[in-house]
């Protein structure tokens, strides 16, 4: 059932960074307002930082989603909604009024405030979901599973006596 979820916590995680970065990728200009609107970032870093993010975005996305480098992707995933977390409710504490730029957009807008507790929860949610997939990144139909399978796998619940590790067969064949 463990790998059903994180089939699950892929898919769902690496689907709306897909979903957000290509929102973003065609409008680089609204990207870098967002970026500029919570303003926590020195202005030298800004452009770079709204213009690199849909590209990293997209990237994490497509590796959740495909299921390869699972575990590192889902730290960066984490790191990014840690992130986002702050900067919605430092931009919320400040009193700003900005739309969050999660799916293009960006810049002031009037009544934001009113949708922060829902995109915190929903950054909390998937921060959540990539914990989950640092911790426990194997899942089903992961890419990674196919590119890189295991020599050995050790099940207490199905362990076969009959069957021997590499050294151990090493070992045998050189008897």
């Amino acid at each position: 059932m463990k790998d059903w979820f994180g089939l699950v916590a892929r898919l769902v995680t690496g689907g709306v960074w897909i979903v957000a970065g290509a929102l973003k990728l065609p409008y680089p200009a609204d990207s870098v307002r967002a970026v500029r609107a919570y303003d926590l970032l020195p202005e030298a870093v800004v452009p770079a930082v709204g213009h690199l993010l849909p590209v990293v975005e997209v990237v994490i996305g497509l590796c959740l989603v495909l299921g390869v480098m699972v575990r590192g992707t889902s730290v960066v995933s984490a790191v990014l909604f840690v992130a986002f977390i702050i900067g919605i409710s430092s931009a919320w504490a400040r009193g700003l009024s900005i739309d969050c730029g999660c799916f293009g957009g960006g810049g002031e807008i009037p009544d934001a405030a009113a949708k922060y507790p829902g995109e915190i929860a929903r950054d909390v949610g998937l921060l959540g979901l990539s914990l989950w997939l640092a911790v426990r990144p194997r899942s089903r139909l992961a890419l990674e599973a196919v590119l890189f399978p295991r020599t050995t796998e050790m099940d207490p619940t199905t362990e076969d006596e009959g069957s021997l590790d590499g050294a151990e067969e090493d070992l045998a064949q050189d008897r």
